[in-house]
């Protein structure tokens, strides 16, 4: 058995913080819409993985208990801004190995206002490791994600002599998709000079608005066997065909561009790839992890949709989007959609699922058949998973 069937998906829309509702009743919320669009019921589920980052242990467990309390294994996920799709991956792994026919991968987080920041000041940090490289290429201070991020960025554009205006095109792409997107926090269309001009956070360069916002909301995914999906009449309208995760190597600590993800991103994609027996260029549409535009700008490379250091040429030719070679976060992404980081892997997913379905809207890939997810945690691990219909 090498596919699994996804059975049912759902998401609350994305919020600010100070705006939401408790992590546990925007999870339940999300479950309850994954377990009504399956047509399953609570007791269906055999298993479920609980995906968050800011929370005490067993904070899974609390959300899942508003639904129903039937004593299955719930396990707690934080994988970094990876955990939703690791909570996934964990949930195809039970469904592939047998042990369960029908699973639940959920993910939730409340988040504050502001840049991301280190919780716990008196312990040592994972990001310890980023450091060499980072000061190696003379990063200023700042919070990790954006002196992770924003050094990669200023690398990318010092290596392959671009301008900050390559981010921005993609800030404007990703909100021209999110207009369409009644999930996606900010709808209002953006221009290049209007990116340029926001708030300078980082570096000299890096903008507010090619920064995706913290928010707070849940999704929810249930994976079952083929086998299940036929016993209970759910279809197999779309299946997992593949998935890779990757974590660090050595080369990871070469530059800022790897030290984000690129080269885990490049073994997970090939991965992936040989297992489906596909090429880049065989995908439809595709939700990639754009927490800050330089991101998504690398991860076009890593991924292979072109070349190194011809991603200028890609956007400027607008194979990122509707009429091009590829639609890249039609639902706005986390630039536009939100990053509520546990459930950021699950809505991903849910968007994905929908284009294959052919119900998503005025967004709709037409005739979208292969769909490609990737999402990014740095510490690291990143996911990589190819959804097809």
């Amino acid at each position: 058995m090498n596919n699994v069937v996804i059975a049912g998906v759902g998401m609350t829309p994305f919020c600010k913080p100070g705006q939401h509702q408790p992590y546990r009743v925007m999870a339940a919320k999300a479950i309850a819409l994954a377990l009504a669009d399956s047509g399953l019921s609570a007791g269906n589920i055999q298993q479920a993985f609980g995906a968050y980052i800011y929370g005490d242990s067993t904070c899974a467990q609390h959300a899942f208990y508003d639904v129903i309390q039937s004593g299955i294994p719930i396990i707690n996920v934080n994988n970094n801004c990876a955990s939703g799709s690791t909570a996934l991956y964990l949930a195809r792994q039970a469904v592939l190995s047998g042990e369960v026919d029908c699973a639940l991968a959920f993910g939730f987080e409340e988040m504050q206002p502001g840049a991301l920041g280190a919780h716990w000041q008196d312990r040592e940090s994972p990001f310890t490791r980023m450091d060499p490289v980072l000061s190696t290429f003379t990063a200023p201070d700042g919070p990790i994600a954006l002196r992770a991020f924003g050094s990669a960025g200023k690398h990318y554009m010092d290596k392959y002599h671009v301008s900050s205006k390559l981010f921005a095109l993609v800030a404007v792409k990703s909100r021209r998709h999110a207009i369409n997107n009644p999930n996606a926090l900010f709808r209002m269309p953006l221009c290049t000079d209007q990116v340029l001009a926001d708030k300078v956070i980082y570096d000299g360069y890096l903008t507010r608005l090619m920064a995706c916002p913290p928010t707070c909301g849940a999704a929810a995914v249930i994976v079952c066997s083929e086998r299940f999906a036929k016993q209970h009449n759910l279809g197999a309208a779309v299946k997992i065909l593949a998935q890779s995760m990757a974590t660090d190597t050595q080369v990871s600590w070469q530059d800022p561009i790897n030290a984000v993800g690129k080269s885990m991103t490049m073994m997970a994609a090939a991965n992936v790839y040989n297992t489906a027996g596909i090429a880049p260029q065989d995908i439809d549409v595709i939700e990639l992890h754009d927490c800050f535009t330089p991101n998504e700008v690398i991860t076009y490379e890593a991924l292979g949709l072109c070349a190194e250091g011809e991603a200028e040429q890609f956007i400027n030719a607008g194979n990122n989007t509707y009429g091009g070679q590829f639609v890249i976060g039609p639902s706005g992404g986390l630039m536009s959609k939100g990053h509520p980081i546990g459930a950021t892997g699950i809505a991903q997913c849910a968007e994905l699922v929908w284009h294959l379905r052919g119900q998503a809207g005025d967004r709709q890939v037409q005739g979208a058949r292969l769909a490609l997810q990737h999402n990014l945690g740095l510490g690291g691990a990143v996911v990589v998973t190819l959804y097809g219909k």
